[in-house]
């Protein structure tokens, strides 16, 4: 199974988005925490799975909610580069 790692960028993103979601209503944050490791589960089974989006990075869309988990693969180890809102600020995270 591929290893995970996960820039601290996206994981800021990702604590960012369930406080809110947390703070709008009550469970919410959780749930989108519940799909976003479901997310990672489909991502270390199907690795190549998901769409190439930009060069060597792939994007996988959470179902409920409007995030795209942003990823590439290095060998046996999966990179997580952001945790990236669909409707804002499009590739801001390329620098990273």
């Amino acid at each position: 199974m591929y290893e995970i790692a996960i820039h601290v960028d996206a994981e800021r993103e990702l604590n960012a988005a369930a406080l809110y979601y947390e703070e709008s209503v009550e469970g919410l944050g959780q749930q989108f925490l519940d799909e976003f490791e479901e997310a990672i589960s489909q991502i270390q089974k199907f690795p190549k799975a998901s769409p190439i989006y930009e060069e060597e990075y792939r994007r996988y869309l959470l179902k409920r909610f409007p995030f795209g988990v942003i990823y590439r693969i290095d060998g046996d180890d999966l990179f997580i580069i952001a945790i990236a809102h669909l409707k804002r600020k499009p590739n801001y995270w390329v620098s990273r």
